[in-house]
Parts: structure tokens; sequence; C-alpha cells
């Protein structure tokens, strides 16, 4: 005999919902969407499009430098920032603002003369923040602020700072700040005792000037509080010295140099991205230093006149300047030939990622180089010290190499059309732009709106990164679930 026993509603066990119930719930969710849309149409595809905007990284990196560049120009149209009180307009104002924020160095005023202290002070800050990211910089203050850190704030600063772990990105920020402290503060140091030192400069004035290049040059920005840059300094090694080694730091990229400085200095230990840098870095700047000795020592226009000592030396910032730092010892305007083609190649190239350096990035180029000695060898997979190089990173490499050849193009015929300097002219100026370099042969002062134009186009798509800017036009990416039959065109 069984016996039954009844339930009572409060312990009753709990039931699945039936489909009835779950579908009026959705038909009361779809009313409620429906009902918000009819109270204000406009509002939700703009919550919308500003979300789907703001919710990568990559697309929120862009609009950050944009914000900051127009309030750098805005702080640089103030009466108190410009000797003539302001009367040149927003242009100046807007381009010194971008080729500051994006540490390039071009200018169509003098720093010297056309900006007060302050003007100068607020392109030093720009400097600094371009250089360190914009992002970056804003999430090591929430971390200093509030000690707390969100996910996307996270995934923010991983973009800018190149990171590979996402839990390594707090870690990361502290030590590039005092990594970028730390040598500014070195270089600033020497540089303010040499220009107290030999060139009877006051405490106050030495400072100054020793700050200012010390920030300009980790940055590779380029600017310098002297209407003739470095020239007048081109034999003076306590000036040109550690102004080299600053660049050199900032253009290695962070990365290498938190590896370094955690002690793996034996090149067996090295990561692939650490070989390619450091041994690139050595190659590049021995080649550029070479080259510039060869073509440009016995000419009167430029090394022919300086002492031994000022020719290596001049040599020397020949090899590193153009490595994406935009200072120059020597007037470009009067250089050979070919030594405008050999600093065209260094600054296309540009340093290694993830630093202050410009250029498409040595990596990038070495990964190519060694794709292309894989294949004419015949092999199926690239490799480098006995490591395989995925194909997504060599078509990455391919991709930023491409786009960042279609920018130069794209600028210099703008500015063939747009002025009537010679191809080799505007070639050097499109390059030094989108490297983010900021060497000039001198047209920058005498250029119209609309070549200015797109010379700033070049710098901040140069310092966003040209794979960044498709990333962010491209609103949305659909991963493709089917392949399509392979086919073999013929090549070359």
């Amino acid at each position: 005999m069984s016996i039954h026993k009844e339930v009572p509603p409060s312990e009753s066990p709990t039931r699945e919902p039936d489909a009835s119930s779950i579908a009026a719930v959705q038909k009361m969710l779809r009313d409620a969407r429906a009902e918000g849309r009819k109270e204000d149409p406009r509002k939700g595809r703009k919550e919308n499009i500003i979300r789907r905007v703001m919710s990568h990284p990559v697309r929120a990196v862009p609009l950050a430098f944009l914000l900051v560049i127009m309030i750098g120009a805005a702080l640089l149209m103030l009466p108190a920032a410009r000797t003539d009180g302001g009367s040149e307009g927003f242009m100046p104002a807007l381009f010194t603002s971008v080729s500051a924020v994006c540490v390039t160095g071009l200018i169509t005023v003098d720093t010297a003369t056309f900006w007060t202290p302050l003007g100068q002070g607020i392109i030093l800050g720009l400097i600094q923040v371009g250089g360190f990211g914009i992002m970056t910089l804003a999430t090591l203050l929430a971390l200093l602020v509030r000690k707390s850190i969100g996910l996307r704030g996270q995934l923010v600063a991983q973009s800018e700072t190149h990171t590979l772990n996402l839990g390594d990105v707090r870690a990361v920020l502290v030590r590039v700040a005092r990594i970028m402290l730390t040598f500014e503060a070195l270089t600033a140091l020497a540089l303010t005792v040499r220009f107290m030192i030999a060139y009877d400069q006051n405490l106050a004035t030495a400072l100054w000037h020793g700050i200012f290049h010390a920030i300009s040059a980790f940055n590779n920005a380029g600017f310098s509080v002297y209407s003739t840059n470095l020239i007048g300094f081109a034999e003076d090694p306590w000036i040109i010295a550690p102004i080299c080694l600053a660049i050199i730091a900032g253009g290695l990229g962070f990365p290498v140099i938190i590896q370094l400085t955690r002690g793996e200095i034996k090149p067996k230990n090295w990561t692939i991205h650490l070989r390619l840098t450091i041994y690139g870095t050595l190659f590049l700047l021995a080649a550029g230093v070479a080259l510039f000795a060869a073509f440009e020592w016995n000419r009167n226009e430029t090394l022919g006149q300086l002492s031994l000592t000022g020719k290596i030396l001049s040599s020397l910032a020949g090899g590193v300047f153009p490595r994406t730092a935009g200072f120059n010892s020597i007037d470009y305007a009067v250089a050979a030939p070919e030594t405008l083609m050999v600093t065209n190649i260094l600054m296309f190239i540009g340093g290694g990622s993830a630093g202050t350096a410009g250029g498409i990035k040595i990596t990038t180029f070495l990964v190519l180089g060694f794709a292309i000695w894989n294949e004419v060898r015949g092999r199926d997979q690239v490799t480098i010290a006995h490591r395989s190089i995925s194909s997504s990173s060599q078509r990455q490499a391919l991709s930023v190499a491409l786009l960042g050849i279609g920018a130069v193009v794209t600028g210099t015929m703008l500015l063939l059309m747009f002025t009537d300097y010679s191809l080799e002219k505007v070639l050097f100026e499109s390059i030094s732009a989108f490297a983010t370099v900021g060497m000039s042969t001198g047209i920058t002062y005498n250029l119209p709106p609309a070549a200015e134009w797109v010379l700033m186009a070049l710098m901040f798509t140069g310092r966003i990164g040209t794979v960044a800017v498709a990333s962010a036009l491209a609103l949305s990416a659909r991963p493709r679930l089917y392949r399509l039959p392979e086919e073999r065109p013929i090549i070359g």
C-alpha cells in the first residue's frame, strides 16, 4: 500500500518554466525596448554607436589622442603662450600640438622665438603625454588615485603598451613610468651641468634647457628651444652623447628595456622580439653612421669644415637622429642626395615596438626580411633563431609595411599637388612626418595650409599606427565560418 502525501504550496518543488511563460517574458522585454525607442528614437542609436566605438581599445586610443591634440591646440592659442599675443591664428597651434602629441618635431614656427616659456612648457607637457601614451597615462593615474583598475582600463593600457598578459598591466605601467623618469632625469642632469659649465647659463636657464631636451630626446620628439636645433653643439660630446643615448633608450621600446632591466643579459635567453630589436638596432646604427660619414665627411656644406671630433660626433648623430628622433646637427637642406636617401630608409624603418619611436618598426622590417630569405631558400616555415614565426605575425608585418608605404606615397602625391617643391624634398618630408621623426629640409615653414593638413594626417597615422587606425575604422569584424577553394595565381 502506497501512502501519498500532499506537499504544501510553500514547499512545492521548483518547476521549469513552460514555453508560454518564456514567450511572455520575452514579449515584455521587447515591448519595453520598443517603448524606450518610442520615447527617444535617437537616444538608443547614439548610445549604441558610442558604446560600440569605445568598447575596444584600438578605437578608444585614437579618439583619446585626438582629444588631447585639441586640448593642446586650445592651450597654445592662449595669448600668454605666444610672443606675438596670438595673431597668427589657429593653424600654428594645431600643427604644433599634433607634432608634439605625436612626438614628431616638425614645426611651422620657430619654437625658440614664437612660443613664450608658457607655450614651450605646454609643448613639453604634450610631448610627455604623447610619448607615454594617453591611455597608459590615464590608467596609471587611476591606479595611483583609486588603487584599482577595471577590465576595460586594463585592455586599453595593454593595447598601448603591447603587453602580452592582462595581469601584467599594473606592473608594466609602473615600471614604464619609472624607466621614463629615470632616463629623463639622468639626461637632464648631464645636460644641465654642461649648459652651466660650458655655456655660462644660470641655474634656472640651464635646468630648463636640460629638462626640455632630455624629455624631447627620450620621447624621440626632436623639439628644441634653439632656433638652429643642435647645430650649434655639433662638436660638443657632452651635449650630443647624452642626447644620443636617451634617443636610443627611448627608441628600443619598453618591453626590451624591461627585459634587460630584469637581468636578461645573456643572448641565449633572449626572446625573438628582444633579439630582433637589439641586433637590428646595432646593425642600423652602424650602417647609418658609416654611410653618413662616407657621404658627408669631406663636404664643406656639412662636415668638411668641422674638426675630427666634430665629424665623428656629427656622423654619430647622423646615424642616431633619423631613428625617429628629429634632432639635427647639420642642415639637411644642403645634405647630399645619397645622405637624404639613407636617412629616408632609416626614418621609415624607425625604432623598436611599444616605445617612443615611430616608423614601421625594426621587428616589422626584419620579420619581412626573414620571410623573404626563407622563401628564397624554399622553406615553408619562417624561422628565426630556431623559432618559427606565426603566419599571423607575418601578415601583420606585411600589412604594416604596405599601409606605411601607401600612406607615404599618398602624402607625397598630395604635397606635390599643393606645393612646387621637388620630389626629393617632398618625399623626405612625408617620410619624416609618417615615421614621426621631425627632420626637415626646411620646406615645412613655407607650406600652404592644405599641405600642413597632409603632414598632420601623416603624423597622426604614424603615431597611432597604421594597423590601429585601420582597426579603429573597422567597426565590426566577423570571422568567416567556412573556407573557399584554394587557387594559386602567378606571382612575379
